[in-house]
């Protein structure tokens, strides 16, 4: 069956999770973050930081409560 469809473009809702030194964010975001190494940052398709959180679990969680698909980056 040849039926047209058409698909409409609603956004993406692929979030990318990624690891992130607190060594490389800026000194008010380290002043907040204590003795903490590593964060984890949440992005949109687009590269717009959404989110920073303690641990990788809770950027999956956050983002599948904002029903989002959480990716990890490399």
């Amino acid at each position: 069956m040849h039926t047209p469809f058409e698909f409409q473009d609603e956004g993406s809702r692929i979030v990318y999770v990624k690891a992130v030194e607190v060594s490389d964010l800026p000194d008010a975001v380290r002043q907040q973050v204590g003795d903490v190494e590593q964060l984890y940052a949440v992005h949109d398709a687009a590269g717009q930081q959404l989110a920073l959180v303690a641990d990788r679990k809770l950027a999956f969680v956050l983002a599948r409560q904002h029903d989002y698909e959480p990716v990890t980056v490399h």
